[in-house]
């Protein structure tokens, strides 16, 4: 017999640890992850390191998952002022002292490297998701306003770094914790409208608007140009047209199979600009065909709809707004780069989710499915 004061097994002391755990959710990651590692392989084989340095971003993605969802949802919930208020004043020093590259100053030297913008991906919607928690069962309109505001002040100091895409992002990613606390359809619908009468503006005077001489308001010229590169690139096939071209080319060349592993010619040839990272859809669907995208769309499918199923359990407003935010947040991961480069988006620089090369955004996306888990295992305990 055992004794009351007998210890427990090591393992049984670390088993806590790993129960409780979305099972759906960790295969779609492992799913994912496979797949990345197989196309890097292929895209960065002439790459140097670009493989292995990969495959440490991952074991690194997956330890802040196991690691943050560890952290009790209440805990999640008291880190949302530290985090907003630590990354607006990093975005506000990166504008004052950071580091300028190819134009943009998106850096900041801190006896390392950082790129401030990325904090605010996961703190704004932890943010928003704080103040609507405080506010549930009294939301009215000033709510909203306020929340509007929180959003603003980020995508603002990240869109005048200049970087576009990661200011959509933090945008998407506020606006869905906006939308899923119950901001009225009498105010969504108009904005749907206004940007479709947008839109349409644009492409139907495309000529007229994309002269050189013509300036847009709000936007750089840099900015201009690659919308109305994307309205027609063959205006400049080999310049400003040349990355949606190629990424046309290489995913319509992989036809239903795929050309095979390794065996890529726009990849392996170079006709692919930033094969490893922005554009490294297209080196996945000329190498593995529409059979292989369809493979890699199930998986951010299963991942996005667990994701979804998450948020209508979970227990508190605050984790139901953070895990809708989280996985809608992939969802324009992946749409944004799926979109640009397949040619019916601009090019804005948004990764595929562990598949594009990248350590920072792999530690995002791992902290925000950090997340994620722990909101799923907090949905357990209650049951």
């Amino acid at each position: 017999m055992k004794s009351v004061f007998d210890q427990p097994a090591w393992w049984q002391r670390l088993r806590p640890l790993f129960s409780g755990f979305d099972l759906p959710l960790l295969l779609a990651i492992g799913w994912l992850m496979l797949l990345g590692l197989l196309c890097m392989y292929s895209a960065g084989f002439d790459h140097g390191t670009r493989f292995v340095d990969h495959a440490r971003n991952m074991v690194l993605s997956v330890l802040i998952i196991f690691l943050v969802a560890q952290i009790p949802v209440q805990r999640l919930m008291s880190l949302a002022i530290p985090l907003y208020s630590i990354g607006l004043a990093l975005l506000v020093a990166t504008a004052m002292f950071g580091l300028t590259k190819k134009g943009a100053t998106r850096w900041l030297n801190l006896g390392v490297v950082i790129q401030p913008s990325e904090l605010l991906k996961i703190a704004t919607p932890l943010m928003l998701a704080w103040w609507f928690q405080k506010r549930e069962g009294l939301l009215r309109l000033p709510d909203f306003i306020a929340g509007f505001l929180l959003l603003a002040l980020p995508v603002l100091l990240v869109a005048k770094q200049p970087d576009l895409g990661t200011a959509i992002l933090i945008a998407a990613a506020g606006l869905y914790v906006i939308f899923f606390a119950g901001l009225s359809w009498r105010l969504i619908i108009p904005c749907f409208l206004a940007g479709a009468v947008a839109i349409s503006t644009l492409v139907l005077s495309e000529d007229a608007i994309c002269q050189p001489e013509v300036q847009w308001p709000l936007l750089r010229e840099y900015q201009k140009t690659r919308i109305c590169t994307l309205l027609d690139p063959t205006k400049d096939p080999l310049g400003k047209g040349f990355h949606i071209i190629q990424g046309e080319i290489a995913i319509g060349s992989g036809g239903i199979t795929g050309k095979g592993f390794m065996k890529g010619s726009q990849t392996h040839l170079e006709f692919i600009p930033e094969r490893t990272t922005d554009f490294i859809f297209a080196a996945f669907g000329e190498e593995f065909g529409l059979l292989g995208a369809s493979a890699l769309l199930a998986g951010f499918g299963t991942l996005i709809l667990r994701g979804l199923k998450i948020a209508s359990d979970a227990p508190s407003l605050f984790s139901r707004l953070m895990a809708g935010a989280i996985t809608m947040s992939f969802f324009t991961y992946v749409f944004v780069n799926m979109g640009m480069v397949s040619g019916i988006l601009p090019v804005v620089g948004v990764p595929l989710p562990f598949i594009s090369y990248g350590g920072t955004a792999m530690v995002t996306l791992g902290f925000g499915l950090g997340m994620l888990m722990s909101i799923a295992k907090s949905r357990r305990v209650k049951l």
